[in-house]
């Protein structure tokens, strides 16, 4: 384990180096970005496309082009399998995004420790079926019950009380016993953060626009830490955050970008699991920052950089710690240290300047004598919310009642409303 941990930062730290043509508690997931019926209409919605500064080929920019990021770095010294380990996505894998890289994590990891793999997607959140999946599972010979969406939370929970014997394993929730439940996720905020200096580098505008999904703790960090970075590359900038209340649905995200590029946005983040954000910044010779996976290949015009999830080296663990009997369920919450969360390639004009700052945060993050979220910071109306040298807890809030894991406010720089 040791040597794949030290395998895969060594990885990291060279991902910074990629270059690639320029053209997101709580998750559901993506089905295919290209072949899904609605996600070709987000790109040529409305005006879109004639709104721009040119067609495509105008837009285009010539360098070398790097294969997407996507890590395959996934080893294992135990023997799982004895283990029979099931996943239950919202959405099917596709192509890219939440799903996709929760899928390829979960082939690796079986294929590394030789645990059984069982899969079942399209599974709604809140819906019997989910219930009836896992009993199914269960039945089958399932030890380990993994599942990828914040609201399977209580399902979760009220099974796990029922199969003691069985551990379970939920993504993004805030539930968990010490036993046989725990949850997890990761601190995506921080390659937010990385992502945050290409994008204010790359505005001329400063106005940079954030397709957003749910006015939650998990997005609001994401974007107050990519407005962090944003406003480190780009003091005067601001970051202009529309909510579309969907985790995937390219035709709202499509709409919501366009909304955002027609007020006067040059360069879009999102926390969404389609592409429909790209295809619009693409069509209107802006720039994209992904979300989940590397995505690339999706508006390679407009493509900028992106936060990305390896999920295989964390199944793996997770899968080993059933095998020897370890897990006792808990929360777990690593970081880029552990190369869960990466920063995926970087656009070719990404200037010397910008990847070299972004290798050192890098490192500052991976040994820990740095985090996004060290003061001073102001909140979005000037009060300073954490003072100069600290870093709020993970859990349980510091004095001023505020913790990394409950963020409900929006730093300074952000145009918009965190309560939705």
């Amino acid at each position: 384990m040791k040597q794949r941990l030290l395998l895969v930062l060594s990885i990291l730290l060279s991902f910074t180096l990629i270059t690639a043509a320029c053209g997101d508690d709580e998750s559901t997931d993506t089905a295919d970005p290209v072949d899904n019926g609605d996600s070709g209409d987000s790109g040529d919605g409305g005006d879109g496309g004639d709104d721009g500064d040119g067609d495509g080929d105008e837009c285009s920019r010539t360098g070398t082009v790097a294969a997407p990021v996507k890590p395959d770095d996934t080893t294992s010294e135990v023997d799982a399998s004895g283990v029979t380990a099931a996943f239950v996505y919202l959405t099917d894998p596709g192509d890219a995004g939440w799903t996709w890289a929760h899928n390829r994590g979960a082939e690796q990891a079986a294929a590394a420790t030789g645990a059984t793999l069982l899969t079942v997607d399209n599974i709604a959140e809140g819906s019997p079926e989910f219930e009836q999946s896992v009993r199914d599972f269960i039945a089958d010979g399932a030890n380990a019950v993994f599942a990828t969406s914040f609201g399977y939370m209580d399902a979760m929970e009220t099974l796990s009380g029922e199969f003691p014997d069985v551990d379970f394993f939920h993504a993004t929730g805030f539930k968990a016993n010490d036993t046989n439940f725990g949850n997890y996720f990761g601190r995506v905020y921080q390659a937010r953060y990385l992502t945050g200096l290409a994008a204010g580098a790359a505005s001329a505008s400063g106005n940079i626009g954030y397709v957003a999904a749910f006015p939650i703790p998990e997005v609001i960090r994401g974007i107050n830490a990519f407005t962090l970075g944003v406003r480190e590359a780009n003091p005067d900038a601001t970051v202009t955050v529309n909510w579309t209340s969907t985790w995937f649905d390219p035709a709202v995200e499509g709409e919501a970008a366009q909304a955002l590029l027609d007020g006067g946005a040059d360069v879009l983040a999102m926390h969404q699991d389609s592409t429909a954000a790209g295809e619009r910044a693409e069509a209107a010779c802006a720039r994209w920052v992904s979300y989940n996976s590397d995505m690339s290949e999706f508006a390679p015009n407009a493509y900028l950089a992106s936060a990305i999830w390896n999920w295989g080296a964390y199944y793996a663990d997770a899968i080993e710690s059933v095998a020897d009997g370890s897990f006792a369920g808990g929360g777990n919450w690593p970081g880029m240290e552990t190369g869960l969360v990466q920063i995926g390639s970087l656009a070719d004009d990404v200037s010397d300047a910008t990847r070299t700052l972004i290798d050192e945060r890098s490192a500052a993050m991976i040994d820990g004598s740095w985090d996004p979220f060290t003061g001073p910071i102001n909140d979005q109306d000037g009060n300073l919310v954490i003072a100069d040298g600290d870093v709020p807890p993970d859990f349980g809030a510091d004095e001023e009642g505020r913790s990394l894991l409950d963020q409900n406010w929006f730093v300074e720089g952000v145009i918009g409303s965190a309560g939705g």
